[in-house]
């Protein structure tokens, strides 16, 4: 008589493209996947970008804060991710204490990630209700959260405030206010003065040269001649300075010194290439 209970065997569990599928991962192991392969709240092959969130703050909520934190700081000065470290940082915010200060002063390294990382608190956190005026009341910062804020605020210059000083529902000046920053000196003060009163000076960028009706194809050039072209830019503009008939040479000379470049994550490599395959060659070298 053939027997019934046969030997226990794990099941051949695999994925989509006929690989084996890992059976198991600790919460610091599958929150460290989650994070480091992760454009936030965008969907992928698998899953939608919600459900991606969703797991992440439940695999945050799952860890200790001292890994918490850490996977966070990876993720922005390692791997170059922007939006999930922020992510991590309001989910870190409901542990307390001073790692909170710490990670968002070390995790906030953009000017435009300070009134980012305020607004995605508000969006992660319920609003108290609505005041006299009928104006929505925001949840407050912790003590903790103002003190990271604030100190990464330090970090950035005229130029850099000036660059992400938009007008969003949140803005820079907003955040000042609230985390109740202190300048490291008086030039800092003077600047800071200056974001307050809408009277710091436009930052010299192709953005804001194109908005001001200057010619395209001088503004390319003179942006690479004075080497002042983010690595980002250059390749967002490829398109854009080959139809402006900008000097191939200035381009390629740019491309390949890689002014920027380690911030750059491959995938703006194959964009680029696709929207200017003429210059695709130099791209790969």
């Amino acid at each position: 008589m053939a027997r019934t209970n046969q030997k226990a065997s794990a099941p051949d569990v695999r994925t989509h493209g006929g690989a084996r599928a890992a059976l198991h991962m600790t919460n610091e192991q599958a929150l460290r996947r989650s994070v480091m392969s992760c454009m936030l709240w965008e969907n992928t092959f698998y899953e939608d970008g919600e459900s991606i969130a969703e797991r992440i703050k439940a695999l945050a909520a799952a860890v200790p804060a001292e890994t918490l934190a850490s996977i966070a700081i990876e993720a922005r000065t390692q791997h170059n991710l922007r939006h999930v470290p922020l992510l991590l940082c309001v989910e870190l915010a409901r542990r307390g204490g001073s790692i909170v200060g710490d990670t968002i002063a070390r995790v906030v390294q953009r000017a435009d990630e300070v009134p980012e990382l305020v607004s995605l608190y508000w969006s992660q956190n319920p609003s108290k209700g609505k005041d006299a005026a009928g104006r929505t009341v925001n949840a407050p910062l912790s003590s903790q959260m103002k003190r990271g804020l604030a100190l990464a605020l330090t970090r950035f210059d005229a130029y850099q405030l000036a660059k992400y000083n938009r007008d969003s529902a949140v803005k820079l000046r907003d955040v000042m206010f609230l985390v109740h920053a202190k300048p490291k000196d008086e030039a800092q003060a003077a600047t800071w003065k200056q974001l307050v009163d809408g009277t710091l000076a436009a930052p010299d960028t192709w953005e804001v040269g194109l908005s001001s009706g200057a010619d395209k194809r001088e503004t390319f050039t003179r942006l690479l001649r004075e080497k002042k072209l983010g690595y980002m830019a250059l390749l967002r503009n490829l398109r854009n300075m080959v139809d402006a008939n900008v000097d191939q040479d200035l381009i390629v000379d740019a491309i390949r010194a890689r002014k920027g470049a380690e911030r750059v994550l491959p995938f703006r490599y194959v964009s680029a290439a696709r929207a200017c395959p003429r210059l695709e060659p130099v791209l790969d070298e």
